[in-house]
């Protein structure tokens, strides 16, 4: 997904940082932690520090497991904000 991420060299990059696909999550049925989902926001960030100015926005979609989501969404925040200070 990432080498066709920046073949596309977006102007914006809109993430839908749903986290139902962490392993608590009832629905999901992956096996996903709060380190994977801060590594793929980092790849994200990346991407769009190359090719968008670093023009990212992140819309909470889900996850049903409260304190997995809590956690993965600290994570994803977490490495959005260090993306940001390292431009």
């Amino acid at each position: 997904m990432l080498p066709a991420l920046r073949d596309f060299a977006p102007e914006m990059v809109v993430i839908s940082a749903g986290f139902d696909a962490h392993r608590e999550d009832p629905l999901g049925g992956l096996d996903l932690t709060e380190d994977d989902f801060a590594w793929v926001t980092t790849e994200i960030a990346a991407v769009a520090a190359e090719t968008a100015g670093g023009r990212v926005v992140s819309v909470l979609e889900g996850g049903y497991a409260l304190d997995a989501l809590a956690r993965s969404v600290a994570a994803h925040v977490e490495a959005l904000a260090n993306a940001a200070a390292h431009r």
